[in-house]
């Protein structure tokens, strides 16, 4: 039986080059965006602001109405803020959250009661290395990421009698548009912010590692593995050996240790 897959964000990214890989895999593959965009003619094309729950319940139904079931759910869509977080505004962190995590939510809570019925199916959730550690200056996408983990932790236990898998996914730094997209909501740095000078320096920092990382093609192609695979595992760390490494020292070494790493990467004064 061919395998229905529900993707969300795929106007660029990961989300792009996982969709377009996953059907040219011979998956049928539904991916969502906000405005229009395309991740290739074999890719279905939903329109879903995931602030938006008329938005998400109309996708899920296009889709159950169309193909009578959704095998595997990536909750890959996001978005990325930066800033000090005395500095952050009250809509951006709102922003945050409602984009990275309600909606994820609320899409998966409309999912899973097509998945219980048809007798099984996959959730992969995107987190990060930063659902794992804080990170400076990203304090809300790193919020919004630990609360992912927390959310597929409980869910994992609560569908499996349902034959129900929940897939943890934490990517490290990737050369996507994040820095792009992450300057459109950052917090003020104008003359008088006290974070000023430190922000600045960590954000080069934090554009120049992801100026550097994997493409997203690397990323698409272990989806493809973990999504063949019989047996998966609950979570993928996705990175360089440092990343992985940096993951590994955050449950090893004393808390005060760990942060002066940290700090030292990021250039933090």
């Amino acid at each position: 039986m061919e395998k229905i897959i529900l993707i969300t964000g795929i106007s660029s990214g990961f989300g792009k080059e996982t969709a377009r890989i996953l059907a040219e895999a011979g998956y049928k593959v539904y991916g969502t965006v906000r405005s229009e965009a395309s991740a290739g003619p074999a890719v279905n094309t939903l329109n879903m602001d995931l602030t938006d729950l008329p938005s998400i319940t109309r996708t899920v139904k296009a889709v159950i109405e169309k193909e009578g079931r959704i095998d595997i759910l990536i909750n890959n869509a996001g978005m990325h803020t930066g800033g000090a977080v005395e500095m952050s505004s009250a809509a951006t962190i709102s922003l945050q959250m409602e984009t990275n995590f309600n909606g994820m939510v609320h899409l998966t809570k409309e999912v899973i009661p097509h998945m219980r019925k048809q007798g099984g199916g996959r959730i992969i959730n995107f987190s990060s290395i930063g659902g794992l550690m804080g990170l400076p200056f990203q304090a809300f996408y790193c919020a919004s990421k630990f609360a992912v983990e927390g959310f597929s932790e409980a869910l994992r236990m609560e569908v499996s009698k349902f034959n129900i898998k929940v897939i943890v996914i934490n990517p490290g730094d990737f050369s996507t548009s994040n820095s792009a997209n992450r300057r459109k909501y950052l917090a003020s740095s104008a003359k008088g912010d006290p974070y000023r000078e430190q922000f600045q320096m960590t954000l080069a920092v934090i554009e120049k590692d992801e100026s550097c990382g994997w493409k997203p093609e690397v990323l698409a192609q272990k989806l493809l593995k973990i999504i063949g695979s019989e047996n998966p595992r609950q979570r993928y760390i996705i990175g360089s050996l440092e990343q992985r490494l940096a993951v590994l020292l955050k449950y090893v070494l004393p808390g005060r240790l760990f942060r002066k790493i940290l700090e030292a990467h990021y250039d933090i004064h």
